[in-house]
């Protein structure tokens, strides 16, 4: 049975065409995915189907669910229809949460919104539904807020809202973008139970095919507005027909070429040395005359990096790498241990003029990381702010124009805004005031994790030019084990605040001795071979 008929969609804002002709439909019990690079268009379909667009919108076409036409239906219909019938998952559920209400009371009240349950009833119903998405309220008390939880934990509240009602259509846009392997996993095997078990329509929206590869049972693909292709996933996935899906898969494949890591010299110090690192968190007290506790985010974490080495580290969401990073840059103070860089001790207040002009960091969300009222000359010259010897005047703007040049922008880019570049730009830019001071170490956190497969196949590249330009040395940070083992030479393996293995990237990935790491290697999506079509 069809469950949803889109026809003919074409959509602008203003005088800006954005969709052109999409058609493509869902039955029930079916998993559709839609995907493509960003701004193809996949998120406005899915908000045209819940009429959640701006007032300046035009659309025309045909949009049914079941048979309703829902470009007919009044805003009062709509209203019923959103999170009775049709549910949606949002990409950010942080942002999707309400920071101020209880997950209990958030998930209540879709339950009153849409149905005749008294209190008492909706707080039970959303015991009940929180325990079916993995948050059983032993664990997770109705009265926690959204900031107590981890990502993986907010997005299945968010899931537990969407099915409230038992929909009969969910949307689920990139609900897994920023999550680590094996919590995308966990979120992916629960979205395919939920089809299951209430027999209800899905569509997937993701800029990575290898997360849909074996969930989906149609893909759509989506580029600058139209649909280039459809077709059930093991057709599409074996015979690419059009070239952009060719592009797609071959992105999501991607492995650059790393220049050979020269040998290390052993009179040499480490260009960076952690020993017995201790980074403790304080816990809110239980009562005003409680004992003070703590939660040990880094636990006794030792290893060095060499010049010339590109070290990976990998770990699941809340092993402690973000808290680990903040510290080696100084941002944190540790309880206990040493970081030195070159041999010589980080100060616990945090770094020197000349330690930051040694170490630069290149953050996952680059529009956050800039100031929206300067130009990108300002923006990547910021690391000089803090040192002596920054060069000014037309030696200052050399500099600028020929980092731009090595990032693969142009000089002229340096006049405008941040707003004005598109997301993979964006990471150049970041990139770009990462290298102006010659740093001899950076750390990227997370610094691809939220682009889509095309750019995110380019920004690597361009890291492998820039090793082999720059001799770069860095600590690369992932969720990505793909990415990871395409970028590194040696690679680290975080749990609970603890170092649980370590060694050369291939042999690592080749022959997991713990059974942690084989547990994030397993988790992994893999897209199925270019040639035979087999996993």
């Amino acid at each position: 049975m069809t469950l949803l008929d889109i026809t003919n969609l074409s959509l602008s804002i203003g005088a800006f065409p954005i969709l052109r002709d999409v058609s493509l439909s869902v039955q029930t019990g079916e998993i559709l995915a839609i995907t493509g690079e960003s701004g193809s268009g996949k998120s406005l379909t899915a908000l045209a189907i819940l009429r959640l667009l701006p007032r300046c919108t035009q659309v025309t076409g045909h949009l049914h669910f079941e048979d309703q036409d829902l470009l007919a239906m009044s805003e009062a219909q709509m209203c019923d229809l959103r999170g009775g019938q049709i549910g949606m998952v949002f990409q950010e559920p942080m942002t999707a949460l309400n920071p101020v209400q209880t997950i209990g009371a958030q998930v209540m009240e879709t339950l009153q919104q849409h149905s005749t349950l008294s209190r008492a009833e909706a707080r039970e119903e959303a015991r009940r539904l929180l325990t079916r998405v993995g948050l059983p309220p032993d664990r997770f008390p109705l009265s926690r807020y959204p900031h107590e939880l981890s990502g993986g934990q907010r997005q299945r509240v968010v899931i537990a809202m969407a099915i409230a009602m038992r929909p009969k259509l969910l949307i689920a846009d990139e609900p897994t973008t920023a999550l680590d392997v094996t919590t995308q996993a966990q979120i992916l095997d629960l979205l395919r139970d939920l089809v299951h078990d209430y027999g209800m329509g899905m569509i997937i929206i993701t800029h990575d095919l290898a997360v849909v590869a074996d969930l989906a049972d149609r893909i759509v693909v989506m580029r600058k507005g139209e649909v280039v292709e459809t077709g059930s996933t093991p057709q599409l996935l074996a015979a690419r027909r059009h070239p952009y899906t060719e592009r797609l898969f071959a992105a999501s494949k991607h492995r650059p070429t790393l220049p050979a890591r020269p040998p290390a010299n052993p009179a040499q110090p480490p260009l960076l040395e952690l020993r017995n690192v201790v980074k403790d968190h304080p816990l809110p007290r239980r009562h005003l005359l409680a004992r003070a506790e703590h939660l040990r985010a880094v636990d006794h974490v030792s290893f060095t990096l060499h010049p010339g080495e590109r070290l990976g580290l990998v770990g699941e969401s809340g092993c402690g790498k973000s808290t680990l990073t903040r510290a080696i840059l100084g941002l944190e103070p540790c309880q206990g241990g040493e970081i030195l860089l070159h041999g010589t001790p980080i100060d616990p207040t945090g770094l020197t003029a000349q330690q930051r002009r040694k170490m630069q960091v290149v953050f996952q969300d680059p529009f956050g990381s800039f100031n929206p009222r300067h130009q990108v000359a300002r923006l990547i010259t910021e690391p000089f702010h803090s040192v002596t010897d920054a060069p000014v005047g037309q030696e200052r703007s050399d500099l600028v124009a020929e980092t731009l040049r090595a990032v693969g922008l142009t000089p002229e880019d340096a006049h405008r805004y941040i707003h004005q570049f598109s997301g993979g730009q964006r990471q150049r830019i970041a990139i770009a005031r990462a290298l102006i001071t010659r740093p001899d170490l950076i750390l990227f956190d997370e610094a691809v994790s939220a682009l889509d497969v095309s750019v995110r196949a380019q920004i690597l590249d361009l890291l492998a030019e820039l090793c082999t330009a720059y001799g770069l040395s860095y600590l690369f940070i992932s969720h990505d084990l793909h990415v990871v083992r395409s970028m590194t030479d040696r690679c680290l393996v975080m749990q609970s605040g603890r170092i649980v293995e370590q060694g050369l990237t291939e042999d690592l990935f080749a022959d997991p001795q713990h059974p942690y790491t084989q547990r994030l290697i397993a988790a992994a999506p893999v897209l199925p071979d270019l040639q035979t079509g087999a996993a």
